[in-house]
């Protein structure tokens, strides 16, 4: 097999030489265990880290496809499913499944819900969900792949969703409300309670994404702080998504999708019976299922129980509160929105916020850049808690470089993003993106 010049050796390498070029590869990834990224890794400490590694390569070659060959990968997954759902609020009627990641979770559910509609409301054709425009981008992911439409409706001024536009914009084709706990841009709560009732209303179902907060908010909830009720407490939530890999801190490839009751959950199932290799029978998007992350799942669970979870919690909201503060006492700089819990952006009305985050980018702190509004994402976690000062000290020093040369002619992602918001042909915009992705998966 052959792309641009790289070919299957003829000989294999020795392993040792393998796994020393493999070491050296890592050296300009991203700085995850020193807390110089604010995304992608929810790094728990090398003690947990450790024994996450050893439950999971205990299952490393087990497949969750079959789980009757594979009992203890059933158990895995059914228990991680069960203490998620009483975690979230479920009654006993509450199921679900393990996924690979929040994006199937999401799927599962939009699946789930136009699978009902087709059995339950045949009449609808074309079947809608009413969504925020902050919900993330999965669901338009969902929406292109299952035939679903997303009907994007505009947020507050706090960011969170607005439930009187989001009324508007249900139609006789519509089978699903969002909302998210929180979304991931600004981290605050969409009024679940609102939306619920709404769906109630209107005799539709509703799901809340959880993905980013599943796991971090029942423990913020039980530590004091104020916080909406967005879970399956409130009535008219028929779903929730949360991942157990982010604030969950098990291994990658391991997400929830919670229902309220199996008379849901059976729209999610799909089986072919015709098959000349048997009857086929999966509950998710994937075939094989990597034991592995069931395993680490159910193990770190298991591991931190809710004291632990609290004690993390605990730690990692300090530590945001230490951030927030910090930023917005930062001249230029300020937090968007009031976050509820571990996650925020900030942005500047003076400074350009691209240019900040080139001018961390090359100290080493490595942060996603969003858009509308113009602002820099952070997610903390563990790590961020012995290294906030430092980052708080060099953001405060590259604010002021900034300012200092407004007149530079912009560079780096600055000049690459401030680009992308002047362009009014979104269709250019992505065909820049569809390019660079295209560069992106080139061998180099």
């Amino acid at each position: 097999m052959k792309e641009q010049g790289v070919m299957l050796p003829t000989k294999g390498t020795p392993g040792d030489q393998l796994l020393k070029e493999m070491g050296d590869l890592r050296a300009n990834d991203a700085r995850w265990k020193e807390g110089r990224t604010w995304s992608l890794v929810y790094y728990p400490g090398e003690e947990i880290y450790d024994f996450l590694k050893k439950a999971y390569t205990m299952f490393f070659a087990e497949n969750g496809l079959n789980p009757g060959a594979f009992p203890s990968i059933r158990k895995f997954e059914t228990e991680v499913v069960a203490m998620t759902a009483g975690m979230l609020g479920g009654g006993p009627e509450a199921c679900g499944a393990v996924t690979s990641c929040g994006t199937e979770s999401i799927m599962m559910a939009i699946k789930t819900y136009r699978d009902k509609a087709r059995a339950e409301r045949p009449e609808i054709t074309a079947p809608e969900m009413v969504i925020p425009e902050t919900a993330h981008p999965a669901f338009y992911k969902a929406a292109h792949f299952l035939d679903v439409k997303a009907v994007r409706v505009p947020v507050r001024p706090d960011f969170r969703a607005d439930v009187e536009a989001m009324k508007a914009a249900v139609t006789d084709n519509t089978i699903l409300i969002v909302g998210s706990a929180p979304s991931y841009p600004q981290g605050v709560i969409d009024p679940i309670e609102e939306l619920a009732a709404l769906a109630l209303e209107k005799g539709l179902s509703c799901h809340v994404d959880a993905c980013l907060g599943g796991f971090m908010l029942p423990f913020v909830r039980k530590l004091g702080y104020p916080l909406p009720a967005f879970d399956f407490r409130v009535p008219g939530v028929t779903s929730i998504s949360a991942d157990v890999h982010k604030y969950g801190f098990a291994a990658k490839g391991a997400s929830t999708i919670i229902f309220q009751n199996k008379d849901l959950r059976r729209h999610m199932f799909y089986v072919f019976t015709e098959w000349s290799g048997g009857i086929y029978a999966h509950p998710t998007m994937t075939g094989t299922r990597p034991g592995g992350s069931f395993a680490a799942a159910w193990a770190i669970m298991k591991h931190l129980g809710e004291e632990g979870y609290l004690r993390i919690a605990d730690s990692i909201m300090k530590t945001t509160k230490k951030l927030i503060d910090g930023i917005n006492s930062i001249p230029g700089l300020y937090v968007l929105g009031k976050p509820d819990m571990t996650v925020f952006a900030f942005t500047s009305d003076s400074l350009d916020i691209y240019a900040l985050g080139d001018a961390m980018e090359a100290r080493g702190w490595s942060s996603d850049r969003q858009q509308r509004p113009a602002s820099l994402h952070c997610m903390v976690a563990l790590a961020h808690e012995k290294v906030a000062d430092q980052y708080l000290a060099d953001l405060r020093e590259c604010a002021l470089a900034v300012a200092e040369n407004k007149s530079s002619l912009p560079e780096g992602t600055a000049a690459m993003y401030g680009m992308m918001g002047t362009l009014p042909d979104r269709g250019m915009i992505k065909d820049l993106v569809l390019n660079f992705m295209d560069d992106l998966m080139s061998v180099k």
